[in-house]
């Protein structure tokens, strides 16, 4: 099974971007961490972050018929991007969208996302461990056929 794990705009600042909100940890921790349960669960994993919308929806399209499901953190462009909600609908490849923050909590326009009808689940306010959580719920749901 191979499942890509996308990651929006300024994921790489991760552990200097307002840590008070968003951890310590860098994105090369989380990947780390999400890498060693992917192997646990013997799962290959790619990993990709872009903080330009059109790469991202490139990254998206690439996906069909390369990948069984995604995991899929789209920061800001979540809330926004209509353009990457239409490479979701276009590819119809399984994912679960994850924040890193609970975004219903936040300021209202990061209390609705466009892609959250389309995915399998939601993953909200765990921090990096919501990556985990999300990478385990797609392999079951994947493997549940």
């Amino acid at each position: 099974m191979r499942v890509a794990v996308l990651n929006g705009p300024n994921l790489n600042l991760l552990g200097v971007r307002e840590p008070a909100l968003y951890g310590h940890q860098t994105l090369a921790d989380v990947e780390a961490m999400v890498r060693a349960e992917a192997a646990s669960l013997g799962v290959e994993v790619e990993w990709s972050q872009s903080n330009h919308e059109g790469v991202l929806v490139d990254a998206v399209q690439a996906l069909r018929g390369r990948v069984d499901g995604a995991v899929v953190n789209p920061a800001a462009f979540g809330h926004t991007s209509l353009a990457l909600r239409d490479a979701f609908l276009a590819v119809q490849v399984p994912f679960v969208e994850v924040h890193l923050t609970n975004i219903f909590g936040r300021e209202p326009e990061r209390r609705h996302t466009v892609l959250a009808d389309l995915a399998v689940a939601v993953i909200a306010g765990l921090g990096a461990r919501g990556y985990v959580v999300g990478l385990r719920a797609l392999v079951d749901r994947l493997r549940a056929g």
